[in-house]
């Protein structure tokens, strides 16, 4: 991890403020989804099969219909596998499960970004629809400054309930947990500007795309994908690198 006094604070008063860089995880830094994989990893494979067919029609058409369908059916999945399972258990799980998905399953290019930004003494994050539960120790190995990502409801007695602390963090959270996260990290714009580079894949980081000063689409799709007016990353340089 970088030093982060040293990351935010400039060498001089001239010195511009140092840019932040916003990383989706899934499909973005890492290949494809990580959700039912998670899952499969906390409980098993016929738990989740299972599961997933029984939310079957409401996943199908959240994933269509996108938006507040597709996070319903999102918190349907995780309280039929996760409800009553001890919060310590799953976090053991996670941590494992986040080692062993970034070292199969990482872009090299994208982590090269990631490695460019920091190498640029810029404010990286990593943000995503997925678990705060593994997504914070891959932000942690990839050498990122935090992450913000969907929080899970416990209960009183320390198991998870399957619902959502909060919103699903896709689309518009998505965008609102960065900028309270880059307050919370003291990167926040305070009357110098950060310039905002985005990565992301699908129409989920539209929004967050849609706001950043250098936005960058790294999907398999490219010009035919939901972000296709974006540049691609062969288009966007890491300033400062």
């Amino acid at each position: 991890m970088r030093d982060w006094a040293e990351v935010m604070a400039p060498s001089s008063p001239h010195d511009p403020a140092p840019a932040v860089a916003a990383f989706d995880l899934d499909g973005t830094l890492t290949e494809g989804g990580s959700v039912v994989h998670w899952l499969s990893a906390v409980a098993s494979r016929s738990v989740v099969r299972t599961s997933i067919a029984r939310h079957g029609p409401a996943l199908i058409a959240g994933a269509i219909r996108s938006g507040h369908a597709a996070d319903t059916a999102k918190e349907s999945l995780f309280c039929s596998v996760l409800e009553g399972r001890d919060l310590a258990d799953v976090a053991a799980v996670s941590e494992q499960f986040a080692e062993e998905h970034l070292r199969t399953t990482v872009r090299p290019e994208i982590a090269a970004r990631l490695g460019a930004h920091l190498d640029a003494g810029h404010v990286v994050v990593l943000v995503s629809a997925s678990p705060s539960l593994y997504v914070t120790r891959i932000a942690a190995s990839m050498g990122a400054h935090g992450c913000a990502a969907t929080e899970l409801a416990v209960d009183a007695g320390g198991r998870l309930t399957g619902r959502y602390e909060g919103r699903n963090c896709r689309g518009t959270e998505k965008l609102r947990k960065v900028r309270a996260l880059l307050e919370e990290l003291g990167a926040a714009d305070t009357g110098e500007h950060r310039p905002l580079y985005a990565y992301g894949n699908s129409r989920g980081d539209l929004r967050l795309l849609s706001a950043a000063d250098r936005p960058v689409d790294v999907s398999r799709l490219g010009r035919f994908g939901r972000l296709g007016r974006f540049p691609g990353l062969d288009a966007v340089a890491v300033s400062g690198a």
